[in-house]
């Protein structure tokens, strides 16, 4: 893997990972090398220590027994990067102000500065089905992402996707998302 990759990866995972946006359980992060192939992180792999190891390679065009090594949720990367073209970067995450503002809203309507100029609304997904999930969520994702101008994406009760040519940036917006959401949750409270 180049070095440079791999150390854009370990910091921003490390930074995900210290603000509680993945866990122990959730979250998986991927990056495209080429039109075809993807790194993504394995499953298991506890993403505050990533190491060049707990990313496996996949191509789109063959699979293998490596893709059986890669995260539950690697279909979901795999049909954005194939939807979208532009998409470099590819998050899973689940902050949790933003997953539990997700549970009682339609829509987040940000109060904040930052969270109204840069993201303005923010829809909210409602998955319906929930046992099913699992299997639609790539389709229904992907599909999102190629009608919508968004590269982020709130899914009721499952956390946020995010896509983006720039790592940093895609880091970014779901750091706002969770920041408006947690100022909107403690406004209620005061």
């Amino acid at each position: 893997m180049d070095k440079h990759l791999f150390e854009e990866l370990h910091h921003i995972s490390l930074s995900l990972f210290n603000k509680n946006f993945f866990t122990v359980f959730h979250g998986s992060i991927s990056a495209r090398l080429d039109s075809n192939t993807f790194i993504i992180n394995k499953k298991d792999t506890i993403l505050d220590e990533i190491q060049e190891s707990s990313f496996v390679k996949l191509d789109c065009n063959k699979r293998d027994y490596r893709w059986s090594m890669a995260t539950e949720d690697v279909n979901i990367h795999e049909l954005i990067y194939e939807a979208i073209p532009n998409a470099k970067y590819v998050s899973y995450t689940m902050p949790p102000y933003a997953t539990a503002f997700s549970l009682k809203h339609g829509k987040v309507s940000p109060k904040d500065y930052y969270g109204k100029t840069i993201l303005g609304d923010v829809v909210i997904y409602d998955p319906k089905d929930i046992n099913d999930w699992i299997e639609r969520a790539p389709y229904e994702i992907s599909s999102f992402f190629k009608t919508h101008k968004s590269h982020l994406l709130l899914i009721k009760g499952f956390g946020v996707i995010c896509y983006d040519r720039d790592i940093v940036e895609m880091a970014k917006k779901v750091s706002i998302l969770e920041n408006s959401c947690k100022l909107l949750a403690l406004s209620n409270e005061i």
